[in-house]
């Protein structure tokens, strides 16, 4: 069992770093109006937006919102008020790597660091794909699954609204989405890869994305930590001011918010998704 803190709708957050990955924004999958909630009720003083942030470099339609443009702006006020932003791309949105032309948000762009906690750990803060093997760290991959996930979401959804499926009934598109993802799971292997990374920098764990599985957990005295993601999780990472991280869950806020802009029934299916 995950060490889980639950977030309820409108609760406020301060802290003094937080690790948020995998938003997608400009992805079909993207949920930006949960996003906006939370960071409205967010105050930090390190900000690190942990890759694939944005996705709009996948060759498909982009699903941009006017939710993702009030992101760019609050992350832009934020950056006003005094908060480190830190961006470190991912594979989604690899093209920053090498200076492709980007919204700008007020942060500093890097593909790794090292954040040191106020309780004086070192931890090497990464996306995470360079963890994968050769061939998934292609680009080509990496917009291959992209298309296919839209394509297999915008199935779901018309296949939803066609038989109006009740909560929890799964499509056969959902199965195919699992079963994709079961694929590309590597298991504890990503782990021990990006704690080798750690080790080679001489620090005392690893921060990433990219898996979209929430993690924390210790390998031989060093500690591995994944923030989740935005898609299907809802999940962030903070450090308090002690310098003790923390696994945050925002699905009652994702809830909250569909069901205020959603009919009951698409919110309960949102609810089935994700917990």
């Amino acid at each position: 069992m995950l060490p889980f803190k639950e977030i309820q709708p409108d609760t406020r957050i301060s802290c003094r770093s937080i690790f948020l990955s995998d938003w997608h924004l400009g992805a079909r999958a993207a949920n930006p109006a949960t996003i906006l909630s939370v960071l409205r009720n967010l105050k930090a003083q390190n900000i690190y937006l942990v890759g694939d942030i944005l996705d709009i470099w996948h060759g498909g339609r982009v699903h941009w919102s006017a939710e993702a443009d009030e992101i760019l702006s609050e992350l832009r006020r934020m950056a006003r008020a005094g908060a480190h932003i830190t961006y470190l791309p991912g594979n989604h949105d690899a093209p920053m790597r090498s200076g492709a032309e980007a919204p700008h948000g007020g942060w500093k762009i890097t593909n790794e660091l090292i954040h040191e906690t106020a309780d004086g750990r070192r931890f090497l803060v990464i996306h995470g794909d360079q963890c994968d093997s050769r061939l998934f760290r292609q680009h080509f991959m990496t917009r291959l699954g992209s298309r296919l996930d839209s394509s297999l979401r915008w199935l779901d959804n018309i296949y939803r609204k066609k038989f109006a499926l009740e909560r929890g009934q799964q499509t056969p598109f959902e199965w195919i989405i699992s079963k994709s993802n079961e694929l590309m799971s590597t298991g504890y292997v990503f782990d021990h890869r990006a704690l080798s990374l750690a080790t080679a920098v001489g620090a005392d764990g690893v921060i990433c994305g990219h898996s979209h599985k929430p993690a924390m957990r210790e390998w031989d005295g060093k500690l591995f930590a994944n923030c989740g993601d935005w898609v299907d999780g809802m999940t962030g990472l903070v450090e308090r001011f002690d310098g003790t991280l923390e696994l945050l869950d925002f699905s009652p806020v994702a809830h909250a918010v569909w069901a205020a802009t959603h009919a009951p029934e698409e919110a309960e299916a949102l609810a089935e998704v994700i917990g």
